[in-house]
């Protein structure tokens, strides 16, 4: 009997062959048009494929959590992936930032906390590492949890210059839950952050210690 998980492993980027690859687009993203053909769990090759391929600037997505007062903060803005499947586009994500520039996503995650939610994040846990489409984007999130001081946290950010318009709230950790149990927040990055919390709250309140 074949050891599927052998075979799973011994392949690698080598056994896909591009045959040719053009843009189709561009603009703030790109749209890549791919023909290629890969190697088969059965041996030999399959046939040419041909694949549109969204490509995206690797992107940081942040929890920030208060462990003092249990709270989360969480941030409101409209987009446009939603418009047509949600009677409200305005949705309850996470700061996140796209990875543009020769920053590490430590350093990006600072920066957007600042831009997005006036935050100040004092230390960064990361959570997990994971491609959220791959079937047709070559986007990365690289997911973190924050230890914030919530106190004072609110109000409208965002930079003009880029269009932003962003709500910012604080959420009690159990009332977070509830609304994503609910559906009200129904995008990857919130609900595998939140769940990560919820696993890991008490080692992450245990080491916060005293409130400074």
């Amino acid at each position: 009997m074949t050891d599927l998980g052998s075979v799973l492993l011994s392949f690698t980027r080598d056994d896909v062959d591009i045959i040719s690859r053009e843009t189709g687009f561009k603009g703030f993203y790109r749209l890549d048009v791919l023909n290629l053909r890969h190697r088969l769990f059965n041996g030999g090759w399959g046939p040419v494929l041909r694949r549109e391929l969204f490509v995206r600037h690797d992107a940081v997505c942040v929890l920030p959590y208060d462990p003092w007062l249990d709270q989360v903060v969480l941030i409101e803005q409209v987009r446009i992936g939603a418009l047509e499947k949600s009677d409200n586009p305005w949705m309850l994500e996470l700061v996140a930032g796209l990875i543009d520039t020769d920053e590490s996503p430590e350093e990006v995650a600072h920066r957007e906390a600042d831009e997005e939610a006036g935050l100040t994040l004092r230390s960064l846990h990361p959570i997990i590492r994971y491609y959220p489409s791959p079937g047709g984007s070559d986007e990365f999130v690289h997911l973190y949890c924050a230890l914030v001081d919530s106190r004072g946290v609110g109000g409208i950010h965002g930079l003009a210059e880029e269009g932003e318009d962003i709500r910012v709230s604080l959420w009690p950790r159990e009332q977070a839950m509830q609304a994503l149990h609910s559906g009200r927040i129904d995008n990857a990055a919130s609900i595998i952050a939140l769940q990560w919390l919820q696993l890991n709250v008490d080692a992450l309140r245990a080491d916060a210690g005293a409130q400074p």
